[in-house]
C-alpha cells in the first residue's frame, strides 16, 4: 500500500528482458540501509518486490503482467522513474490510498501552462476506466497522487503544482508520452458491492445508490 507521494526520482540502470519477464535495476537516493530483500517499492506507480538490494540502488523482478499493463517495459537506461516505499501504519496519509496495481496506460494528449501550474490532459487507453474518475477525486499518474480536474468520455485532466513537477518525473512529460494510471480503489469496491444487489447483468442506478447511503 502506498500514498502516491513520491520519495525519490531514480534512474534506470538496466532492464533485462527474458521470456516475457524482466529484471529492473534502479539507482536511487533512498536510504538503502532501510530497504530489505522482499520489501515493496512503487516504481512509476507499479508495486515491485526488491529481489536484490545493491550498494547504490535496487533490483526488481518484473512479471509479464506488470510489463504488459504498465509503461515499465518501454523504459531505457538513464530514464527517470518515481519511487515510493510502502506505507507504514504510523505514516500520515498525505496523498490517497494507492495499491500499486496499474489499471491501464494513459497517453498525454495536451500539456499547457496556466499561472504556476502545468495542466495535463490524459487519454485513457482503456476507456472503461473513466467510470472510476470523478472531478475533484483522486488518481495516481505514474504513482503520483493527483486531483482530477475534469473527466470526459475517454480523457481527464490534472493540474501539476511547481513542487510536484520538481519532485517527480511529470516535469519531463510531453505530448505522446505514456503514463501508468491507477484509479481510486474506493470506487471499484463500491461498484463491486452494488453489483451484488443487481446481479451480473444489472447496472448501478440512482435509486440503488440512494438505498445504500451513497446519495
Amino acid at each position: 500500500m502506498f500514498t502516491g507521494l513520491v520519495e525519490d526520482v531514480g534512474k534506470i540502470v538496466s532492464l533485462v528482458r527474458s521470456a516475457g519477464s524482466g529484471r529492473l535495476t534502479v539507482a536511487t537516493g533512498l536510504p538503502l540501509a532501510e530497504i530489505a530483500l522482499g520489501d515493496s517499492v512503487a516504481v512509476n506507480g507499479v508495486c515491485l518486490t526488491v529481489t536484490r538490494p545493491e550498494t547504490t540502488g535496487l533490483t526488481f523482478d518484473v512479471s509479464p503482467e506488470s510489463l504488459e499493463r504498465s509503461n515499465l517495459g518501454a523504459l531505457k537506461g538513464g530514464e527517470r522513474v518515481n519511487l515510493e516505499r510502502a506505507l507504514r501504519l504510523s505514516d500520515r496519509l498525505g496523498g490517497h490510498i494507492v495499491t500499486g496495481h496499474v489499471d491501464c496506460i494513459g497517453r498525454v494528449e495536451t500539456r499547457r501552462e496556466e499561472a504556476n501550474a502545468i495542466i495535463l490532459t490524459v487519454t485513457l487507453l482503456d476507456p472503461a476506466m473513466a467510470r472510476y474518475l470523478v472531478p475533484k477525486g483522486s488518481v495516481a499518474v505514474d504513482g503520483i497522487s493527483l486531483t482530477v480536474n475534469d473527466v470526459a468520455a475517454t480523457t481527464f485532466s490534472v493540474s501539476i503544482i511547481p513542487h510536484t513537477a520538481a519532485m517527480t518525473t511529470l516535469i519531463h512529460r510531453k505530448v505522446g508520452d505514456r503514463v501508468n494510471i491507477e484509479t481510486d480503489i474506493i470506487g471499484k469496491y463500491v461498484e463491486r458491492l452494488l453489483a451484488g444487489h443487481q446481479g451480473s447483468t444489472g447496472g448501478i442506478t440512482t435509486e440503488l445508490l440512494a438505498q445504500n447511503g451513497f446519495m
